[in-house]
């Protein structure tokens, strides 16, 4: 899902790597995928969770902040990637069959890595969350991965995503909930408890209680990465795919002066579709309000728009630059290249090394006992009380004590491939 960096790295005497890239690399979307990452785990750990500034945080129910953009970005640059390596596998003679082997086999993994964090340390089988990040990208890998293998038809993708979104829009709006009644006329629309993915997820839950004896929802009602809400999240996938079609004319654009105007002009229409997703979110969202936890359909356009812009931002940055890149320039991308030579890891590095903290008890002498990672935070970070500031202080720190296993493979040339 992804694939590693083709690379080759030195280090420099300042500590910052100079990297030559193969023709053909779009290293845009390497560049994306390490900042998301980052971000990821930054909004994922803060110091303190009453004290995080607002657009560090998500929003409480309907709305939006930075924070709920990040996760939908990641999977928009996962489809981009996505058309690049089955193009690979392709070009190396795969068949069909393999192909949807592999994509099978990647997100089964993917799915067994979140058991294994939800499982490991405490090892409570019957507080098992089988919902969560890893099972949404590894659904939504899935489900996008044998659509394109299916189909590359921009037309039939677009009108796969079409469907998904509107069909999800008229469920949501118009199909009575059991037990429940008529969105808007009997419960407001998107009404926390009342809607049919709280309500498939809660007969989800229940389901694996009664035959399996665990499971658990991130909420008592509901949860955020749900399961009928994976059906939109993989139309963002798919959007990433479509807009991986765009990338495609960059990584074939040759050189020249003939080639760069090319680029150019293909970046411009990747800015141009990503605004008007922003403005057809935001329209949408007067009837149909912008959601994370429920992933709406306004949320889709909107979160896949700023994730267009945010490629296209990236594309003009550093694609057919020529080698090696000025000084400035290898400073401020080189942690979020190495970030995002091994993004799947640097997640689950970050969401073992949290658990393994806060398992970890020591007692006071008072005869408390305290968790490893809030010790960490009062006794180095908000030994004057908690702020905003310390919360996000201790949060890029921990950006920065994931950074260093991820260096290390780096500089290894280790590149891990779920």
């Amino acid at each position: 899902m992804m694939d590693g960096m083709a690379t080759s790295a030195t280090m420099s005497q300042q500590a910052v790597e100079t990297t030559s890239y193969a023709p053909g690399r779009v290293v845009s979307v390497d560049l994306l995928r390490g900042l998301t990452v980052a971000l990821m785990i930054l909004v994922n750990d803060p110091g303190d969770w009453d004290h995080v500034f607002r657009q560090l945080d998500h929003a409480d129910w309907s709305g939006w902040t930075l924070t709920d953009l990040v996760f939908p970005t990641f999977l928009f640059v996962m489809g981009v990637a996505m058309v690049f390596s089955m193009d690979a596998r392709e070009a190396r003679g795969d068949s069909q069959w393999a192909r949807a082997g592999k994509v099978v086999s990647r997100a089964a993994k993917i799915f067994a890595l979140d058991l294994i964090l939800a499982y490991f340390p405490g090892m409570h089988w019957t507080r098992m969350r089988f919902y969560g990040v890893l099972t949404r990208i590894a659904l939504c890998y899935l489900l996008a991965g044998l659509t394109l293998l299916a189909t590359k038809r921009v037309r039939v993708l677009a009108a796969i995503v079409a469907v998904i979104l509107v069909g999800y829009w008229v469920m949501l709006r118009w199909v009575p909930v059991p037990g429940a009644g008529m969105p808007v006329r009997n419960f407001p629309l998107l009404d926390p408890l009342n809607n049919w993915t709280s309500w498939i997820d809660r007969g989800v839950v229940h389901f694996t209680q009664h035959w399996m004896h665990t499971g658990r929802l991130y909420r008592k009602v509901s949860d955020p990465e749900g399961l009928l809400s994976t059906l939109p999240a993989t139309a963002t996938t798919l959007l990433g795919v479509l807009a991986g079609f765009w990338m495609q004319k960059i990584a074939h654009a040759g050189v020249g002066t003939e080639a760069r105007l090319r680029m150019r002009s293909t970046q411009k229409m990747l800015t141009l579709v990503g605004a008007a997703g922003i403005v057809l979110g935001e329209v949408w969202s007067i009837w149909f309000p912008i959601n994370k936890n429920l992933w709406t359909s306004s949320y889709v356009l909107l979160a896949a728009g700023v994730a267009a812009l945010a490629l296209a931002a990236c594309s003009w940055l550093v694609d057919g630059r020529p080698q090696p890149w000025p000084r400035w320039m290898q400073v401020a991308t080189w942690p979020w290249l190495v970030y995002g030579s091994n993004a799947i890891a640097a997640f689950v590095f970050s969401e073992a090394l949290v658990i393994t903290m806060i398992r970890i008890k020591i007692t006071d002498s008072d005869g408390d006992k305290h968790s490893l990672w809030a010790l960490s935070y009062e006794n180095v970070f908000a030994r004057h009380g908690s702020t905003d500031w310390t919360s996000l202080a201790f949060a890029v720190t921990y950006v920065l004590i994931c950074f260093v296993p991820m260096w290390l493979l780096w500089r290894k040339k280790i590149f891990l491939r779920v």
